[in-house]
């Protein structure tokens, strides 16, 4: 089978990507900035990792030797002036050194919406001219355009879940009735997998493909939400839409609510004030299963998070406002480092899958066992200025289970 490498493998889609390459034959080769970060993946000694970075053409002719497909799943999603900059010159180095290489096909995930939309969001137009900025170029381009994707740790998802079960009434912009069209996070990764071949896409033999992809299901963030809340087994929420909340100070109030910065809400939040849609289809599918519905995707999401089995999450990559701990990619090499630690050990006969279910489990409706009056007296104040209590927990990631 193919050698296959994966740039984002320290993200939330890479870093599913890759274990479903590995179950599909193929080798895998994973491009990081610091290879370190895939230490904690259960696959890492299935895979070559080589340290580089998309906007370093030095590091990339080494990391493509051999190579015959590479994919394409870095992007800017912080609120820097100068993001769509960034990301014209990452794929713009990206494209030529897989020109130079002689790599046979690039594949490339970006975001839905119409190209003729005069109100399409900057980052929209930004996932847009990535893809156009790869296409220039001699190596083939399969470019999957897909809407709001549905799974446990997705930024979306997050965001959806904690908007919805922290709070029961919602003043929210008028973008919450704009139609979309989510997908789960199986079929993106199914989607991905198949899209080396690019004749496995639409059966047409031609140079580049895009291919819009999307569930079976278009409804309104409000039906979403409401879909999600009936799902999660709560009540039906309350949403009041008003016209005045811009992007801007949507982004900070769902910074606010979520788990999410306000550098990672805003693009998100950007996308939502335009209709997502497929409109057009693929003529068949490809993937060898039905597409999931989005109840189905919001049922399989809260299993997963309630199992403990989030293979990764939206704060796995280095984002923008992600931790003030991070190491800056200005930084030197050892920053992030520990340079004091104070290890400490405490024996128990628990089994270690209950220990870790304890102490995941800290903070919602069990609260903190150190201060509890506190933890009371913070959900009241909660209460009082319109939130949910309890508030729901962040969602652990699997991996970190076995520390």
């Amino acid at each position: 089978m193919a050698l296959v490498l994966v740039t984002g493998a320290s993200g939330y889609i890479g870093g599913r990507l890759v274990p479903e390459l590995l179950a599909a034959g193929h080798q895998v080769r994973c491009l990081a900035r610091t290879p370190s970060k895939l230490d904690d993946q259960v696959w890492r000694h299935s895979v070559e990792v080589a340290a580089g970075d998309v906007t370093n053409r030095a590091s990339l002719d080494p990391a493509l030797t051999g190579v015959d497909a590479a994919y394409f799943l870095v992007h800017s999603m912080g609120d820097k002036a100068a993001f769509d900059e960034e990301d014209r010159h990452a794929a713009a180095v990206f494209r030529n050194a897989c020109a130079d290489a002689g790599i046979r096909r690039i594949v490339y995930l970006g975001g839905l919406g119409r190209n003729d939309d005069p109100k399409l969001s900057r980052h929209l137009q930004s996932r847009h001219e990535v893809g156009r900025v790869l296409a220039d170029g001699p190596v083939p381009v399969t470019e999957l355009r897909a809407a709001i994707i549905i799974g446990s740790g997705s930024a979306s998802f997050e965001m959806l879940r904690y908007l919805v079960e922290v709070l029961p009434v919602m003043t929210t912009p008028k973008w919450v009735d704009n139609r979309c069209q989510p997908i789960a996070i199986r079929d993106v990764l199914a989607w991905l997998v198949v899209s080396i071949s690019g004749d496995a896409i639409s059966g047409v033999d031609q140079a580049d493909h895009l291919q819009e992809i999307g569930g079976p299901d278009v409804l309104t963030y409000r039906e979403m939400m409401q879909a999600y809340a009936e799902g999660a087994g709560l009540k039906r929420r309350r949403i009041v839409a008003v016209p005045v909340l811009s992007p801007s100070l949507s982004s900070r109030w769902v910074g606010l609510v979520t788990p999410l910065p306000t550098g990672l809400a805003r693009p998100l939040v950007e996308s939502l004030i335009n209709e997502v849609v497929v409109n057009h289809p693929p003529p068949a599918n490809p993937l060898g299963h039905d597409l999931l519905s989005f109840r189905e995707a919001v049922r399989l999401a809260l299993q997963r998070s309630s199992d403990l089995q989030v293979t990764t999450r939206w704060s796995d990559a280095n984002l923008p406002g992600r931790s003030p701990a991070d190491p800056m990619p200005t930084d030197p090499d050892w920053a992030g480092g520990s340079l004091l630690v104070d290890a400490q050990q405490v024996h128990s006969t628990a089994a270690p899958a209950a220990m870790y279910a304890t102490v995941a489990g800290i903070g919602g409706d069990r609260g903190w066992y150190v201060t509890p009056l506190l933890w009371n007296l913070r959900g009241w104040v909660d209460k009082l200025i319109g939130g949910g209590w309890p508030a729901p927990r962040p969602t652990p990631s699997r991996r970190f289970a076995s520390r």
